[in-house]
C-alpha cells in the first residue's frame, strides 16, 4: 500500500510499524481474544500495558523516581487550566514567557485562576525568536515559571532550559516531547499533548515533581488533582485506553531507534536538510526565526514572490507530500518533522523546495 508523506502539524505521522503492529493486535491483543479497547482498563492485561508504557518513558527520559508519570485526558490545552489550579499555592502566582500562540493561550487561561505576569514577550519580534533570559522579569516569589518548549506554528524552539532558581520551571513539551534528551530533574512539571511524537490525539502526559502534588484549589473539580491521579495511577476514571496502548509501543519503537539521542542525531539531519534548501534559494524562500531558535520539528517559510503558494502544495501532492499549508492564522508554509519522519522524507522535500525555486526564482 503506497503511504503519502505527512509533514502534517498534528495529529502527526505515526512509525509504520508501530502502526502494523497496531493492525496485526486490533482484534486479538496477545491471544487475549479481544482488542485493546474491549479491555476493562482495570484487567490484568491492561495493567500490564500501563505498566509497560510507563516504564518505556521512564528509561527513554531518566526520569527521577521523586516524579510521577500521569496518562491523561483533555489535551495539552486543558494543562493551561490545571496548572495554575494545582501550582498556584499562595506565592505571588505565575510567571509566563510567551514566544507564541500556544504560550500565549496559556497565559491567557491562567490569568482566568490567579495573577499572572509575562516575565518576556517576543511580541515585538513578531514571535519569532525566543528572548534572552538577561531580558526576562522573574519574581523569586512566583509559584511557577512557564513556557512552551516548541512553537509549532511560528516554528520558534528553546534549545536551552532557563534558569529560575528555586521557582518551578513548567514546560509545554507537545510538539517536540521525546524528540531530544530532557534533563528532567531541571523542571517541576512537563506535560505534552501526544498526537505530535508519541501517538494518536486523546493522550496527555504530565510528568510532575513530588512536591507540587497535593495542592489542588477546593473549588476546582476534583478530576483536576495531580495527586490524586497520581495516587490512582493515572485511573481517576478510566484513562484513554487505546492511546496509552499505542503510545507504549512509540516508546518501544524509539528505544529500537537509540532512545531520545539516536532519535535527535536524525532529527537534527532533517532539520539541516530543510533550513538548508529555504537558506540557499536566494530570498525565494523566507523563514525569519532567528537562526539559533529555528524548530528542528516544525519548519516554516513564504515563498516570494507570492500567488505561488497553490501551485507548490500542488507539487507537492503530485510528489505523494501532504499538510505543507502554514497554519491558518499565518498562512505560508510548514514541513513537521516528527521523529516518525524518516531522513529519506526531508530529503524528498529540500530536493522538491530547491526545484521549485530554480523554476520560480
Amino acid at each position: 500500500m503506497a503511504r503519502v508523506i505527512n509533514f502534517g502539524a498534528g495529529p502527526g505521522k505515526l512509525p509504520r510499524a508501530v502502526l502494523t503492529q497496531v493492525a496485526a493486535e486490533m482484534l486479538d491483543w496477545q491471544g487475549s481474544g479481544m482488542s485493546v479497547m474491549e479491555m476493562g482498563h482495570r484487567s490484568a492485561e491492561y495493567g500490564a500495558i500501563l505498566a509497560a508504557a510507563e516504564q518505556d518513558l521512564r528509561d527513554l527520559l531518566a526520569i527521577p523516581d521523586h516524579y510521577h508519570v500521569l496518562f491523561l485526558q483533555g489535551g495539552a490545552t486543558l494543562q493551561f487550566a490545571m496548572v495554575p489550579l494545582n501550582l498556584m499555592r499562595g506565592g505571588s502566582g505565575g510567571d509566563y514567557v510567551v514566544t507564541g500562540e500556544w504560550s500565549s493561550r496559556a497565559t491567557r487561561e491562567a490569568a482566568r485562576f490567579g495573577t499572572v505576569r509575562v516575565a518576556a514577550s517576543s511580541q515585538e519580534g513578531e514571535l519569532r525568536q525566543i528572548p534572552a533570559q538577561s531580558l526576562w522579569q522573574l519574581d523569586p516569589a512566583a509559584d511557577y515559571v512557564h513556557l512552551c518548549a516548541n512553537e509549532t506554528i511560528a516554528g520558534v524552539e528553546f534549545n536551552w532550559i532557563p534558569e529560575t532558581g528555586n521557582v518551578p520551571l513548567v514546560a509545554d513539551m507537545s510538539s517536540n516531547f521525546l524528540s531530544r534528551p530532557i534533563a528532567v530533574e531541571r523542571y517541576g512539571l512537563i506535560y505534552a499533548g501526544a498526537q505530535k511524537n508519541v501517538g494518536p490525539a486523546g493522550l496527555t502526559i504530565v510528568i510532575v515533581r513530588d512536591d507540587l502534588l497535593g495542592h489542588l484549589r477546593s473549588s476546582a473539580p476534583s478530576l483536576f488533582d495531580y495527586a490524586a491521579q497520581a495516587a490512582a495511577h493515572s485511573m481517576v476514571n478510566t484513562p484513554p485506553t487505546f492511546a496509552i496502548y499505542v503510545a507504549g509501543l512509540v516508546f518501544r519503537w524509539l528505544k529500537d531507534q537509540g532512545g531520545v539521542t539516536g532519535i535527535e542525531a536524525r532529527n537534527i539531519e532533517k532539520a539541516a536538510l530543510v533550513y538548508a534548501a529555504i537558506d540557499s534559494a536566494a530570498g525565494f524562500y523566507g523563514n525569519g526565526v532567528a537562526p539559533g531558535d529555528r524548530s528542528r520539528m516544525n519548519a516554516t517559510f513564504t515563498i516570494s514572490p507570492p500567488g505561488l503558494d497553490a501551485e507548490f502544495l500542488a507539487g507537492a501532492r503530485e510528489r505523494s507530500m501532504v499538510q505543507l499549508a502554514g497554519h491558518r492564522s499565518v498562512g505560508g508554509m510548514r514541513a513537521s518533522l516528527y521523529n516518525a519522519m524518516p531522513v529519506s522524507e526531508a530529503h524528498t522535500l529540500a530536493d522538491y523546495m530547491s526545484d521549485f525555486a530554480r523554476r520560480h526564482g
